[in-house]
């Protein structure tokens, strides 16, 4: 777990290739919008999203783990140009994550994809945080 949150405590696009140390060959990833199964398909995944953004960090806020499992709290931040005009955004999430060999085998992140993305996006932010003020 330390590694995990060293790692992505200084992770930025020209570190990409220290994440492959921390993950199993086999790995399963899944978050909101993704599922991908195996390093390289891993490394793609974030490749792509590493390009895309001008900016992304990770603040890693709480963990606890023990040889088979964990979990981490974080704060991602990043900016993208194609969403809110490229300013800065800040989404809250956690991570569960399953060890074997002292690699991560399978990663799950939990996070609001409206808040991500949907309200970033001019018309559709509006009615997606009128929806979630009405619920």
């Amino acid at each position: 777990m330390d590694r995990f949150i060293r790692i992505y405590s200084r992770l930025d696009k020209d570190k990409l290739a220290s994440l492959e140390s921390l993950y199993h060959p086999d790995v399963v990833f899944e978050d909101p919008a993704h599922q991908v199964e195996g390093w390289p398909a891993l490394e793609a995944y974030f490749r792509r999203l590493f390009t895309n953004v001008t900016h992304c960090a990770f603040t890693i806020e709480e963990s606890m783990s023990d040889a088979h499992q964990g979990y981490v709290v974080w704060t991602m931040t990043f900016a993208h140009p194609k969403l809110a005009k490229g300013e800065p955004r800040t989404v809250k999430g956690c991570s569960h994550l399953s060890f074997l060999d002292n690699r991560v085998i399978k990663h799950r992140d939990y996070f609001d994809l409206g808040e991500m993305l949907y309200e970033a996006i001019p018309i559709l932010g509006r009615v997606v945080k009128m929806i979630k003020a009405g619920l």
